[in-house]
């Protein structure tokens, strides 16, 4: 297994990041979140998980083991994959993933897409005793700030959750307000948070 890689960054889409290491760009699937603290030509160091298909090997990146870890243990409840495990942590962080599971939060987990109401709830009981209680300091749930291209890196995060082009427009208009309130560095995993939320309420 690859624990991580670290390097510089040679490259970062909206869903991804190529690292160099030795010589060689290895890409590494991230979180909106993760990317937000990650700049092209700047060291980075990112806990990975490499996930093995008949078709493909694809590796997962993560700011830290915690957050990989999570990862991990949401893809032991059935039903969950890696694309899913993953949007899971594109809107909530760990603890508040853990906090959710831990108060029976449905309407925590049927902010993420591709979870309805029934598998919401299959997903509090089975992961009730596998993550364990949060730990950390009861800081701001999810997101970094980023200074700049917020609307782009927010477009792009929920076109890769799976939402029509249109949809997402409308959703980075609905949250512009909440955005500028926040200055000149919002954060992006709480706008998604917003976004997604607008999205749930027009469908």
């Amino acid at each position: 297994m690859i624990a991580f890689v670290s390097g510089p960054v040679a490259a970062l889409a909206p869903d991804s990041a190529v690292v160099e290491v030795g010589g060689i760009g290895i890409a590494v699937q991230c979180t909106p979140n993760t990317l937000s603290g990650l700049r092209q030509g700047q060291q980075a160091k990112l806990a990975t998980s490499l996930v093995v298909r008949e078709d493909s090997l694809t590796l997962y990146g993560f700011a830290d083991d915690d957050e990989r870890q999570v990862f991990e243990l949401l893809q032991t409840a059935s039903g969950v994959g890696p694309r899913l495990a993953q949007a899971m942590l594109a809107v909530h962080s760990p603890d508040a993933l853990r906090r959710a599971v831990a108060t029976g939060d449905e309407k925590a987990l049927t902010a993420v897409p591709g979870i309805g109401k029934k598998g919401a709830q299959k997903l509090l009981l089975e992961l009730k005793d596998r993550l364990g209680e949060p730990v950390g300091t009861g800081g701001p749930a999810i997101g970094r700030p980023v200074t700049a291209g917020w609307r782009d890196q927010l477009h792009a995060a929920l076109i890769g959750l799976g939402y029509a082009t249109r949809e997402a427009d409308e959703a980075v208009s609905a949250v512009e307000p909440q955005a500028e309130a926040a200055g000149g560095t919002p954060e992006v995993g709480r706008l998604l948070k917003a976004a997604l939320q607008t999205l749930n309420r027009t469908r």
